[in-house]
């Protein structure tokens, strides 16, 4: 399940920014997920709910934003949102809407990025 591990490291890279900014409250997070990232949403939402229990993130509101594939084809050369036809949930097939060709690049949609953090500061007075 590298749902449970890709949460560890959201959370971890999530924890060391706020701590080095000398947080006292992470407040919000914004997490985007590529298509193609192999990751299920819900499963890692829910591992993400479980494994902020007593840090300072514990009650951020934390969302999922979803990233789609981008591509361009080698044979006719759009560059946009492909068609992923996801019948085989381990290797999705990706293709051109344009010319249905499977010999096309990824050029977004693979990753997995902590996008925006909002923190708390203790008052400076």
């Amino acid at each position: 399940m590298h749902e449970l591990s890709m949460a560890q490291g959201i959370i971890n890279a999530v924890l060391e920014t706020a701590e080095s900014n000398n947080a006292t409250e992470v407040t919000e997070v914004t997490v985007e997920i590529g298509r193609l990232a192999m990751i299920n949403p819900e499963q890692l939402q829910f591992m993400l709910g479980v494994l902020v229990e007593n840090t300072i993130m514990e009650d951020a509101k934390v969302s999922i934003e979803d990233v789609p594939a981008e591509i361009e084809c080698e044979d006719c050369n759009f560059k946009g949102v492909a068609i992923l036809d996801e019948s085989d949930h381990y290797a999705p097939l990706v293709k051109c809407p344009e010319c249905d060709s499977l010999k096309v690049e990824v050029l977004n949609g693979k990753d997995i990025v902590v996008k925006n953090i909002i923190i708390e500061k203790p008052d400076d007075t």
